[in-house]
């Protein structure tokens, strides 16, 4: 057998697989073959979306199931056996794994990650390859890991059988998690991007660190009450009998699992605080959700919860680490053990990318001062200064502006799904009562077919919060647009929602990221794939900010005795916007006191409001918001792949099916059909990418498909077929001007009118003399049409 001939798969099977079973690995239980590990990016073109390709390892090696210690990348013989190692290093730094293979069949080259060897490459045999027992040895000293701790970490995951595993980045935080508990870790830190899977991540957590009985009593503390319900009724349901919620301040003391809203533990007064009747040592971990909003600062009321149970291992979940000069999740927790970023969490194609729409209203940019002695709608005489941006719905409603930005989401929603879910995120209670009132005139029709098309969800409003449920649950058509301020910032999954709309003042980066957050989730079963963000208030220039998916920076560092004096709200952030204390109330109005004057906001109602400028950005493949216009990146996207009109030119003629170079310049970050609705706008034809390509990257004049086709009609190049042959081709033709090249390609075509008219399809093949004819006749046909 000549091993040069053999394919990448066969190199696997005859050659690798062998050689790592006769080293002692049990095939079933620790080898895993075409391991997928992401889902490839999704990328967006307009209204319509596709995955990039998935990351895929073509050996993974596990001690035990969920605990991946080496990854082998295999190529066929024609390339040298260390060819598959920078591939290989790349999926083992995601996967966290210690030890490397790169094999073509003739032996291995050995990558040591772990330091534990005596060099970091090594060459090897086939009948070479190390047996579970040593790279385990070596695994357990990379993680300086006694024998004791060593079994702690091979404590099992929760398996339902049905086949589901932990995501890779759920897998390590999940393992880095247990094996620093088992090194004795007390304190330790995990940051998720919203939507990556937090409490299912916690609940393996917990379930291998109590079945393995290192920790007997868990406390897992939430703050909003929905998010406690839903890990009981989700992802923590299988701990059944022996887990509890604590609620109405009542302290069973015979379960082993409790789950408790922050507020139902603690209060002003002592003989609130609950928690004191448990025994200082009574829990052996204590698990915190989101420990930004409260665990952070010294003096909020979670913090005495941990110091009370001090004893106890804590762990933190959160997507948004608090570090200003008064709180610091850091300086409790330590560094990080694990992050998994929003940035990554697009690139894998586990989370949503998003679109950016922003607007611009004349009086934010421009300014508006009233005329002198102006009294509003209240007949409160208006201060005379120049207001702009940072005044509008805090210090001044103009009324006529919430109606432009509720017409502006209307527009959206009628030109793209009036039922998409959208969240509109306003300044305060009333702020959040007029967006209500404007997007239900707006919308009379939807509103007459369900009073709930609209639905203010505040925490002041019993009707509303009672609706939440509803505008998360995926199958609920309504609530179909929520307007809210503060509430529906943190734990609200909501799995649909594919319209963010931020009319808020934000300068927290935290409070920033949470928001944004509610938008990322993907749910294919409801075509949800990516969401679309409209900030009227320029909240999303926050995304250049390095801080927006960067590594947290500890800024809190007291030294001694030494405590900065914290505001008067700990976790208020640099607006003075109290993130909350877990209250699910925190909706803030601002007429509320402040500095011990009442603040006046004053409403008109007699000035006009108009937009000045409107703009897409989209996520680009680099993490970054596309600024540039469509056409320039589009140019620099294509520049990329090709040096010169030649060169692409040729590519183009060459290639046997053109949908190959479409969709290889899709993945690459060309937006198709944002592109042609772009430039069809300016030509007034419909172009083929052809032509959008040769226009926009290298200045040639435009042919429409309509063009092309009744250039090629002209040159007669039909007379050398008859019969059928000649009835599809012309046919084709047809189908170019109206639905570009990529349909008349696929064969499938043949099944539909006007073709089915004029024979079955296996008839029309053979009516070019089979299919290699049919082929032929459709390349010929793709020459003639890019000719000129």
């Amino acid at each position: 057998m000549d091993k040069k001939s053999l394919s990448e798969r066969d190199i696997c099977s005859k050659y690798i697989a062998p050689a790592v079973q006769q080293a002692g690995w049990d095939m079933h239980k620790q080898m895993r073959e075409e391991v997928s590990f992401t889902k490839g990016r999704i990328i967006v073109r307009g209204k319509l979306h596709s995955r990039g390709e998935a990351r895929r390892a073509d050996f993974i090696l596990y001690h035990q199931a969920n605990l991946p210690i080496a990854v082998i990348e295999a190529k066929d013989n024609k390339h040298s056996v260390g060819s598959g190692m920078q591939q290989a290093l790349g999926y083992a730094e995601a996967l966290d794994v210690p030890f490397v293979f790169s094999s073509n069949g003739d032996g291995f080259l050995f990558h040591d990650r772990s330091g534990t060897g005596s060099q970091v490459e090594t060459e090897l045999t086939l009948d070479q390859f190390p047996s579970p027992a040593e790279l385990w040895h070596r695994y357990c000293q990379w993680k300086g890991l006694d024998t004791t701790a060593q079994h702690k970490i091979e404590a099992p995951y929760y398996d339902d059988g049905s086949g589901r595993m932990p995501r890779y980045y759920q897998m390590n935080a999940i393992n880095r998690t247990v094996e620093a508990v088992a090194r004795g870790q007390d304190r330790i830190l995990l940051v998720m991007a919203t939507g990556t899977g937090k409490t299912y991540t916690a609940f393996q957590i917990i379930w291998r660190l109590w079945k393995s009985k290192q920790k007997k009593r868990i406390l897992f503390l939430a703050d909003r009450n929905i998010l406690v319900d839903q890990t009981k009724n989700n992802d923590f349901k299988p701990f059944g009998q022996a887990m509890t919620k604590i609620a109405k301040r009542q302290i069973d003391t015979s379960y082993e699992i409790y789950l408790s809203l922050y507020q139902a533990v603690t209060g002003t007064d002592e003989e609130m605080n609950i928690y004191k009747q448990f025994s200082r040592d009574f829990f052996d971990l204590i698990v915190i959700d989101e420990c930004h909003r409260g665990s952070a600062s010294e003096d909020s009321a979670w913090r005495e919860i941990l110091d009370y149970f001090s004893s106890a291992t804590h762990v933190g979940l959160t997507a948004t680490p608090k570090e200003t000069k008064e709180v610091s999740s850091i300086t409790y927790f330590g560094e990080p053990i694990y992050s998994y970023t929003l940035k990554q969490g697009i690139e894998d194609g586990f989370l949503a990318p998003y679109k950016v729409v922003r607007i611009d209203f004349d009086k934010d940019l421009q300014g508006w001062r009233p005329p002198k002695g102006m009294l509003d709608k209240n007949g409160e005489l208006i201060e005379d200064r120049i207001y702009n941006l940072k005044d509008m719905d805090r210090t001044l409603v103009i009324e006529a502006r919430t109606q432009l930005v509720a017409q502006k989401v209307t527009e959206l929603l009628k030109a793209t799904d009036p039922f998409q879910k959208t969240i509109v995120f306003c300044d305060d209670i009333n702020h959040a009562e007029r967006m209500r009132q404007a997007l239900v005139n707006l919308n009379p029709e939807r509103v007459a077919e369900n009073r709930k098309y609209v639905m203010r969800i505040t925490g002041d409003d019993q009707e509303g919060k009672a609706e939440l449920d509803n505008f998360i649950n995926p199958e609920e058509r309504y609530p179909v647009i929520a307007t809210t301020s503060k509430l529906m910032t943190t734990g609200v999954d909501a799995q649909t929602c594919k319209l963010i709309v931020l009319d808020q003042h934000i300068k927290s980066m935290t409070e920033f990221k949470q928001i944004i957050g509610r938008g990322t989730r993907i749910n294919e079963d409801y075509g949800k794939y990516w969401f679309t963000i409209m900030d009227f208030k320029k909240a999303t220039e926050l995304f250049a900010d390095p801080a927006f998916d960067g590594d947290p920076v500890v800024i809190y560092a007291p030294e001694g005795d030494d405590s900065p004096v914290p505001p008067d709200d700990p976790l208020a952030d640099e607006d003075g916007i109290s993130a909350g204390d877990g209250n699910e109330g925190d909706d803030l109005d601002f007429t509320s006191e402040d500095e011990g004057k009442k603040r006046i906001k004053y409403v008109i109602d007699n000035v006009t409001i108009s937009v000045i400028a409107e703009r897409v950005q989209y996520y680009g493949p680099d993490g970054r918001l596309i600024t540039e216009s469509l056409h320039d990146y589009t140019r620099t996207c294509v520049q990329k792949q090709f040096a010169s009109l030649d060169d692409f030119l040729r590519r183009w003629s060459d290639s046997e099916q053109k949908k190959v170079i479409i969709e290889e310049m899709a993945v690459q970050g060309v937006m198709w059909e944002a592109l042609a609705e772009e430039v069809e706008k300016k030509q007034g034809k419909q172009l083929d990418p052809f032509d959008l390509i040769c226009h926009v990257a290298f200045d040639q004049p435009a042919l429409s498909r309509r063009e092309r086709a009744e250039q090629v009609k002209k040159r007669n190049y039909f007379a050398k077929y008859s019969g059928a042959a000649r009835q599809v081709l012309e046919a084709l033709v047809d189908k170019y001007a109206d639905t570009g090249v990529e349909h008349i390609e696929d064969i499938k075509i043949l099944q539909l009118d006007p073709f089915s008219q004029f024979g079955a399809p296996m008839e029309l093949v053979k009516a070019f003399g089979g299919k290699a004819g049919y082929n032929k006749a459709i390349h010929e046909l793709e020459d003639e049409l890019y000719a000129s």
